[in-house]
């Protein structure tokens, strides 16, 4: 297995359990919070599909899927089109109300262009320094590492409030 085939399989975990947390759920049940400020289902989700689509997008050099494929003016959210979530509110959090085929249909588009750009990658290419801000600075396999530890946390919290829903 090379590099880009392991981070191609990772990558697949995340759209196949951020499509699976939305599946079947009302829009009532995608932005329920079971306790007051905390994230919902569909601001986890759409949070997860951004970072992913914003970070891959900057170290790829290609336009991101939310402006490229409209998914921006789709969701038709009241921020700044570069918002990715970090950093909201529980107020701006709230604001992300829009169905699970939306959500879905976002998370397997960010996952194709991901997965598409990560089939050109080598070895060598994750050596790469993506980002000289930090000391170390991060290199294009550590940014990789990091886009999935954040989508493997903000899944796992979407399916511990899907599992309290469905319990509830």
């Amino acid at each position: 297995m090379t590099p880009a085939e392991l981070l191609q399989d990772a990558f697949g975990r995340i759209v196949e359990g951020g499509t699976a947390v939305v599946d079947g759920l009302s829009d009532d049940q995608l932005t329920h919070r079971i306790a007051p400020g905390t994230n919902t289902i569909a601001w986890l989700v759409w949070h997860l599909a951004r970072g992913q689509d914003a970070q891959v997008a900057g170290v790829a050099g290609h336009e991101q899927v939310w402006t490229a494929q409209g998914y921006a003016e789709r969701f038709g959210l009241p921020f700044d089109v570069r918002t990715t979530g970090y950093g909201q509110s529980a107020e701006e959090v709230g604001q992300v109300r829009v169905s699970a085929d939306l959500l879905a249909d976002y998370l397997r588009a960010t996952h194709e262009a991901t997965v598409g750009w990560l089939a050109q990658v080598s070895a060598e290419d994750l050596d790469r320094v993506v980002d000289e801000r930090w000391d170390p600075p991060v290199t294009l396999g550590v940014r990789l590492v990091s886009i999935l530890e954040d989508d493997i946390q903000h899944l796992g919290q979407a399916n511990l409030i899907r599992g309290i829903l469905e319990r509830s």
